[in-house]
């Protein structure tokens, strides 16, 4: 039963991320619904720190791991996501000025694309972002697998904590294959590819917990750090921007709805 549900939870998560990117694009994100990036990024972040925070921490302190050395791999597994990142195989955000661009025009684009602390888009051809993609799908996997087993309402929560923050994500992959691919479909079956590899990250972390049970905690502890690296070292530092009052309460209102959306999903599955 807990390896059926991490299958279809990694699916939705890494699949269904794609769709719902492909469709927002569609369907004219920043519109008439007047939902951009930045409210898409502030949701996110709001429910990958309430995940880690609220619910994978608890949960792997809760077990009989030291409280120190589950400390240490939290320290270690964030310098571990950051050197990832440095090596540009953790592409989280790296396209979501080209997304902006699409989205707001030219003049917004480069704004936003002056505050991405160096993080310039080069044109990868498609083959680097989507390799880039699968490794981190797959590492999404592990990480859902890893809830799931502790606690089966735990690994709703991470699956759709994922999910949302892949959806910004997977605007910006769309774009960037857009404009480097004639037809549309094609970049939207890269992606969906891409995203499928998080399903194989979900089985190789449900039999690599079940051989190693007692460091379940630890695993709880690198999927928190995991959550946390993005939210604060991706996804905050591109809301960090000089807007009007009334912006800055649309993205602080972002940011609760995450909070407040992982904390409702947790209990409506506490109770069934």
């Amino acid at each position: 039963m807990t390896l059926i549900a991490i299958i279809l939870a990694t699916l939705a998560a890494g699949i269904g991320s794609v769709w719902i990117a492909a469709a927002l694009l569609r369907a004219g994100l920043g519109g008439r619904w007047r939902v951009g990036p930045q409210h898409l990024l502030s949701l996110a972040a709001g429910a990958l720190l309430a995940t880690a925070f609220m619910h994978l921490l608890p949960e792997a302190f809760e077990g009989p791991a030291d409280a120190h050395d589950l400390f240490t791999v939290l320290l270690l597994g964030l310098v571990f996501f950051f050197l990832l990142d440095k090596a540009e195989l953790w592409h989280h955000g790296h396209e979501h000025s080209a997304a902006e661009r699409h989205i707001h025009g030219p003049a917004h684009g480069h704004a936003a694309h002056d505050h991405h602390h160096g993080h310039h888009h080069h044109g990868h051809g498609g083959w680097s972002l989507l390799t880039g993609d699968s490794v981190h799908c797959f590492g999404d996997g592990v990480l859902i697998a890893s809830a799931f087993v502790a606690d089966m309402r735990l690994g709703v929560v991470a699956a759709l904590s994922v999910l949302a923050h892949e959806v910004p994500h997977h605007i910006g992959d769309l774009v960037v294959l857009r404009n480097s691919s004639r037809h549309r479909s094609a970049a939207l079956l890269k992606v969906s590819l891409a995203g499928a590899v998080t399903a194989l990250g979900g089985l190789v972390g449900y039999y690599l917990v079940g051989l190693w049970e007692g460091a379940l905690p630890y695993f709880l502890a690198i999927a928190s750090s995991s959550f946390v690296y993005v939210a604060l070292a991706d996804l905050i530092p591109q809301l960090q921007k000089r807007l009007s009052a009334a912006q800055t309460l649309a993205q602080i209102a972002w940011l609760a709805a995450g909070i407040v959306a992982v904390t409702l999903v947790s209990g409506l599955a506490h109770t069934h």
